[in-house]
């Protein structure tokens, strides 16, 4: 055999080897690639035997601005969310707005934070990441603050106004959820308005800066790739209470949801449980009420402010119980439920994967 041949073959197989190098490396940097996906506020699902991802939904829960700096609702309320935290290993918190009754927070050294929020939600299940939104009673305060605390509690994720996050699967290949944070007081305007003054929204204070966040918003909702997209504010679209719908929002977000296939539509302000449902063009979409955490209101006074049969739940109980919510998640199925005080399952429905 001549040299020249097998000098020929030497360099086909060190091609060949090199290929294989090469594919190795790309493939170590397209998995790098897909991890730095993974965002400043994102998170990894929970590692249950069951393979469901559990969290909590709590809405319209901060306390008193003057002693006890609580209620006996919000005090029921975080105790039994500890208590069924520790059983279920749920993963994390969504806080819907009214933080800080009545008035917000003035600074991030507010003793309301420690009276109303760490003092009180303080079972080990729950210093997981609490993501929330501002309400109109947190803008008759200083919501900077809400979010500069942020910077220095180890779970309170406040980064901005709105901002977004994903669930990622355990695995961190793949998301579950992506959610979609926004402050419907920049939206809608009523942010110099207490919840016992029922006058019409007077529109966003700055319109060219609610426009901006209108876009923010369809970009991050159109750019959703995950089998479930939760967005969540503090006012609600459609409600039967004392607030009832938004139209803002009817006008504006609602369009939205339904063409992009949304998931659900997570909201406070009025201070009950409801479940709404709403279609559009071929797509069906869920709208869960979740205020019912310090104050209870036993008004339907906007029944027939909402379309026909759209609403398949409504709960206003004892003023002492209080109730949240609890989502439980996989791949086949996303069940909300709303859950009281005794840790009894008031209702339950399902949601499918959008894709």
């Amino acid at each position: 055999m001549s040299v020249s041949f097998i000098l020929c073959v030497d360099n086909i197989e060190n091609m060949h080897l090199k290929f294989l190098f090469y594919l190795v490396i790309f493939y170590q940097l397209s998995t790098l690639s897909s991890s730095t996906n993974f965002g400043r506020y994102d998170l990894l699902a929970n590692k249950n035997d069951d393979g469901i991802t559990r969290f909590f939904v709590v809405g319209d829960w901060g306390g008193l601005p003057f002693l006890p700096y609580e209620t006996p609702s919000e005090v029921a309320v975080a105790e039994t969310m500890g208590k069924l935290g520790k059983k279920l290993n749920t993963s994390f918190q969504l806080a819907l707005g009214d933080n800080f009754y009545f008035d917000g927070v003035q600074s991030a050294k507010d003793s309301r934070f420690q009276h109303t929020f760490e003092h009180v939600f303080s079972a080990t299940s729950l210093q997981t990441p609490w993501y929330v939104v501002a309400g109109n009673h947190d803008h008759l305060g200083n919501v900077s603050a809400q979010i500069e605390y942020g910077k220095t509690s180890k779970r309170w994720v406040f980064p901005d106004y709105f901002y977004s996050f994903s669930l990622w699967q355990s695995d961190k290949q793949k998301k579950l959820i992506d959610f979609v944070m926004i402050d419907t007081v920049i939206l809608c305007g009523g942010g110099n308005l207490s919840d016992w003054e029922h006058t019409p929204l007077e529109g966003p204070k700055n319109q060219y800066v609610a426009e901006d966040y209108w876009q923010w918003i369809e970009d991050q909702i159109r750019q959703s790739t995950a089998p479930y997209l939760i967005v969540s504010g503090h006012y609600p679209i459609y409600s039967v209470a004392e607030h009832g719908p938004t139209k803002c929002l009817i006008d504006r977000l609602r369009p939205l949801l339904h063409q992009y296939q949304a998931t659900t539509y997570l909201c406070g302000h009025d201070h009950n449980l409801q479940h709404l449902v709403d279609d559009m063009n071929e797509s069906h979409l869920n709208y869960f009420v979740v205020g019912a955490a310090n104050f209870i209101e036993n008004s339907r006074s906007h029944q027939q402010d909402v379309p026909p049969n759209s609403l398949k739940f409504f709960w206003a109980g004892s003023i002492v119980f209080g109730g949240f919510g609890l989502i439980e998640v996989d791949n086949t199925q996303m069940n909300f439920s709303f859950i009281d005080r005794s840790e009894k399952t008031l209702y339950q429905t399902s949601m499918k994967p959008r894709f």
